[in-house]
């Protein structure tokens, strides 16, 4: 709830303004940020804040985060103060308006206003779709690289309205992807009736990041022509890219940005947002009701909600308040090693698989080379071996990789902060050996 949610909540339950202030007395202090200074100085202290098993080498970090120290530290202190005295806690101590929104809009380069907090990408992105004004005739178009998540937020949204999904190839083999190619089939698949284009930053199928800002630079040519009622609305999921890059979401000029903060970002597990300009905020409207932003008490007031705000999307009711109050730490964190240094050692690590996968005869490498149409992921196939099966014979040597979730799959690995250039040595001696 927002501060004036809750004062007409006690209001309303009967606790009088003394008894307020008893209250605050009686709970202490909620944490509102990691704060203290860590050694981030040389990669090895950033890898012992984390507390996975030094026994493997791991290679899928990207699934779902090991929760480095100060984030566990954040969960914890959260979690003390609710489980002592989990009422007053909430309604008289929890953090104040915008408190993890400010985190997020400091990362990402805009407005506290500008964030709606989600659980997932996977909510995100049915929040944006079902939020969008779709109506009968029109289109979403996506691409065929897209994840399940994303597909079906389309598909779901697309049949309540009227309208319809249509998807297209970027490419049509790894050997000849080019970011004016891409850029072009997309300008070239919008047609008429294309209401929404919906792409991935960086493809969980094979590791390929697309150039955002060059997509929506030709979206926004072809919106010049365009009314406002009718033009063209980019969608992003960001969850591959956000954590990894070196780069100021806010200033790519996507319309909405949906990413989770429990992958690249080793945020607290169930935790993500959605970014909007606060313009484009305007023409949504909210799937779940949200106790944020002062919808609550505009409901107990008998007010009518007028325009449109990003908390308005956050949807209400009881979440793990624990994990989404301690994200700040997450971004804290982020902070506190750099930007550009995480991108940097992240991109040199791949940059060291990959060249060397990319030599060995036996080897097929479907992520591009470089860090231009790259970040984190990198997909490959042995010849003669399923991905799973590669991936069960790396497991044997204590190496953790995964198999990309999809109709086609390849063997993955993603190597991260929490690996070193010998960790990457031993796993391509493994690979070679196959």
């Amino acid at each position: 709830m927002g501060s004036i949610d809750r004062r007409r909540f006690f209001l309303n339950t009967g606790l009088t303004a003394a008894g307020l202030a008893a209250a605050y007395q009686t709970v202490g202090m909620v944490v509102k940020s990691g704060g203290e200074k860590l050694d981030v100085s040389n990669w090895n202290s950033v890898r012992q804040q984390f507390g996975v098993s030094p026994e493997y080498i791991h290679l899928s970090s990207f699934f779902l985060a090991s929760h480095p120290a100060p984030v566990r530290e954040a969960i914890e202190a959260q979690r003390r103060g609710l489980d002592a005295n989990p009422f007053l806690y909430i309604e008289s101590q929890g953090p104040g308006p915008l408190f993890v929104e400010k985190s997020v809009a400091e990362y990402v380069g805009g407005k506290p206003e500008e964030v709606a907090l989600t659980d997932s990408t996977t909510m995100g992105l049915a929040l944006i779709y079902h939020g969008l004004p779709l109506k009968a005739g029109q289109e979403i178009l996506t691409t065929a690289h897209d994840h399940y998540s994303h597909h079906e937020s389309a598909r779901l949204a697309a049949e309540r309205a009227g309208a319809t999904v249509r998807k297209i190839k970027l490419f049509d083999d790894f050997n000849s992807i080019s970011e004016d190619e891409i850029v072009s089939r997309v300008r070239k698949a919008i047609a008429t009736k294309t209401r929404v284009v919906g792409v991935t930053w960086v493809h969980s199928s094979s590791g390929l990041k697309l150039p955002l800002r060059s997509i929506a630079a030709a979206i926004a040519e072809v919106n010049r022509g365009r009314s406002e009622s009718d033009r063209i609305i980019m969608v992003v999921d960001g969850v591959h890219g956000i954590g990894v890059e070196d780069e100021t979401i806010a200033e790519i000029g996507t319309d909405f940005f949906a990413a989770g903060t429990h992958k690249w970002i080793f945020g607290p597990r169930g935790t993500g947002f959605i970014w909007a300009k606060a313009d484009n905020w305007q023409m949504m409207r909210p799937v779940i009701p949200s106790f944020s932003g002062g919808a609550y008490g505009a409901w107990m007031t008998g007010q009518e909600l007028k325009g449109m705000r990003a908390q308005w999307m956050t949807p209400g009711g009881f979440h793990s308040f624990e994990h989404r109050w301690a994200l700040p730490a997450a971004f804290d964190f982020h902070k506190q090693m750099g930007r550009q240094r995480v991108a940097e050692r992240v991109h040199t690590l791949n940059d060291q698989a990959k060249e060397a996968l990319a030599k060995m005869p036996n080897v097929t490498l479907y992520t591009p080379r470089g860090s231009k149409l790259s970040a984190g992921l990198i997909c490959f196939d042995v010849k003669g071996m399923r991905p799973q099966a590669v991936v069960a014979k790396m497991l044997e040597k204590k190496v953790i990789a995964s198999t990309s979730p999809y109709g086609i799959s390849y063997a993955r690995i993603a190597p991260s902060l929490l690996n070193t250039p010998e960790e990457i040595d031993a796993t391509l001696g493994y690979i070679r050996a196959l």
